[in-house]
């Protein structure tokens, strides 16, 4: 067994960035409740209010265009909870509506919070998509009303990295008179955003995916908008999201968010020359197997694959036992045995999305590891399919 461990698996989470550690142990000092008005409570105020505008600038947003929340779930929840407005008792200014729509490939936050508002009675129209995982834009023209209140469409699948338009999306939903929010937690420090130039409403952000802290996240919602908080009970974050601040939390995202902007760029580069190496080594060496996601409109560091023949759970552990860390899809399925949602949105039969895997590569990520899984990946596959005997009929 090798010593030497190799983590590609950054979609599910990132190790927090060194310069993250040492401004969240800086904040640990600042532990005044930052709506106090003492100095205490100043100056954590003073922390938050600084990481709100770091923030904003990195996606091209106000700063009171910015709440910070707990996770990139609790995000998603609030948003899609907007639409079960309006109440007696609630002066959002948000308009009835009978409907929502998103597409089959979204996290398990979305795709069971729609769900359970089907449930409670309100119709959720989802539209499908090819088989790079793109949406079906016509589709998603017929599925939009006048009785749709919110269109969600995550801008980077998180399971094959696949990319949407999300500016093509949102002009869409608004002209037919709906609001827009993108999931974008997997891509957020990947790739360049700007949410005026998208012309999205709300848009989610995630710490833990952007080599910051987890139990963080920031969810922008666009000045005017109709909005009604799902935790309440307190005056922060300008009456969206009630609940003392999370300092710590708060300065090590605004540090990530930072350090992206410096970093960003040139990772891309260097992660997109190790997909392509992953890509052809993996052709060169194992018959068999599909590549899931768009060719070009993708994420850098994610590459999910099928092999035909081979668990994807059972490569997933024979990779572990040589010190390789990979996934077999979303970290928050792994313990459904169900077949990948977003593989079989995308035509792949339960079979072959039994079989993939996705490796993320990330900061950290050296061509020696790339290398590694290259000499590796064959042999566990070879060993798996000879236990296969579905695969030795073939």
């Amino acid at each position: 067994m090798s010593t030497k461990r190799i983590y590609l698996d950054h979609n599910a989470t990132t190790p927090l960035h060194p310069e993250v550690k040492k401004e969240m142990c800086k904040a640990m000092d600042v532990f005044g409740n930052p709506s106090s008005l003492h100095s205490f409570g100043r100056e954590a105020r003073k922390m938050i209010e600084s990481a709100r505008e770091k923030v904003a600038s990195f996606i091209g947003a106000e700063t009171d265009e910015i709440t910070f929340v707990a996770s990139g779930s609790e995000a998603n929840n609030t948003v899609l909870s907007i639409i079960t407005c309006p109440s007696a008792h609630c002066l959002c200014g948000q308009t009835a509506h009978k409907n929502i729509v998103t597409s089959t490939i979204e996290h398990p936050c979305i795709m069971e919070t729609s769900a359970c508002l089907a449930q409670k009675g309100l119709e959720v129209n989802y539209v499908g998509v090819d088989k790079y995982g793109k949406i079906d834009m016509k589709a998603l023209e017929n599925k939009i009303n006048e009785q749709t209140g919110i269109v969600s469409v995550m801008m980077a699948n998180n399971e094959i990295g696949t990319l949407q338009d999300i500016g093509s999306i949102s002009r869409l939903a608004h002209k037919k008179g709906a609001m827009f929010h993108t999931d974008a937690v997997q891509a957020v420090g990947k790739v360049s955003i700007n949410v005026k130039k998208l012309d999205v409403d709300f848009l989610t952000i995630s710490g833990h995916k952007l080599y910051g802290p987890k139990g963080i996240g920031a969810l922008y919602i666009r000045k005017g908008t109709p909005f009604c908080p799902l935790i309440r009970g307190g005056h922060q974050e300008q009456g969206r999201r009630a609940g003392t601040e999370n300092t710590i939390g708060i300065a090590g995202l605004a540090k990530a968010i930072e350090m992206r902007a410096r970093e960003m760029s040139k990772e891309e580069k260097r992660l997109l020359k190790f997909k392509e190496m992953l890509k052809n080594g993996i052709v060169d060496k194992i018959p068999d197997i599909q590549f899931n996601g768009h060719p070009i409109e993708s994420l850098a560091s994610t590459l999910n694959v099928s092999f035909d023949g081979a668990e994807g759970e059972s490569i997933l552990l024979y990779l572990d036992l040589e010190g390789i860390a990979v996934s077999t899809g979303s970290a928050c399925a792994s313990g459904s045995l169900d077949p990948s949602h977003v593989l079989l949105a995308c035509g792949l039969s339960a079979e072959k999305a039994h079989g993939s895997i996705r490796i993320s590569t990330g900061r950290e990520t050296k061509e020696e590891d790339i290398e590694r899984v290259i000499d590796i990946l064959p042999r566990v596959i070879k060993k798996i399919r000879k236990m296969s005997s579905a695969y030795r009929e073939k």
